[in-house]
């Protein structure tokens, strides 16, 4: 690991289409600290089934350094760029990277799906993803948590049991989170019912 550990903070880093892997290794090979989120999909060719393992966020990974430091990581190849606004980059949050860490070491169905701004927010209380907050959804006759990173505008959903979620704590966000809720279920700021 580089030097200034204690400072380092995660970044999404835009790849290649198809070259996560690689670029991930060779990250791994320089010294920093890595992570590339991935699930198992079933793929169907004319003669055979394969089970294969894809990114869940494709054409992107995260990595931890030192932002004062990331000459290194822009030049190695297939890195098209740290995600950022403009030309800052921007630092992914830590709890989302835990939450990512806690559901791909606990084997959880996972999958990529669209990115979630309103809904109702919960937390897993028991079991293996014990403390991982996301969205709230049910999809057929099942109940699934979304995971989402804010900066790459990307979610995940996980298969979770319905009695093991409960609302989540508010983190001082709650009146942007009530508008946006407000706003999804087609009332403006003021109460008014939009038609």
């Amino acid at each position: 690991m580089h030097d200034c550990a204690t400072a380092a903070q995660w970044y999404a880093i835009r790849t290649s289409s198809g070259r996560e892997k690689v670029v991930c290794s060779v990250l791994a090979h320089k010294g920093y600290e890595e992570f590339l989120p991935t699930y198992r999909v079933r793929r169907q060719w004319s003669d055979r089934i394969k089970e294969l393992e894809r990114p869940l966020f494709p054409g992107y990974l995260f990595c931890r350094f030192v932002i004062g430091k990331h000459l290194p990581i822009l030049i190695t190849p297939g890195v098209q760029l740290i995600v950022g606004c403009g030309r800052t980059p921007v630092p992914v949050r830590d709890e989302e990277i835990e939450s990512l860490r806690c559901v791909v070491e606990a084997g959880a169905a996972a999958a990529p799906c669209p990115y979630l701004e309103v809904g109702q927010r919960v937390e897993i209380r028991e079991g293996p993803l014990t403390g991982v907050r996301g969205i709230l959804l049910q999809i057929k006759n099942s109940w699934r948590i979304v995971l989402s990173v804010e900066l790459l505008r990307r979610s995940v959903s996980v298969e979770v049991d319905r009695t093991s979620v409960e609302a989540a704590r508010h983190d001082g966000n709650m009146a942007a989170e009530s508008a946006a809720a407000a706003a999804s279920a087609g009332y403006s700021q003021f109460g008014f019912r939009n038609i």
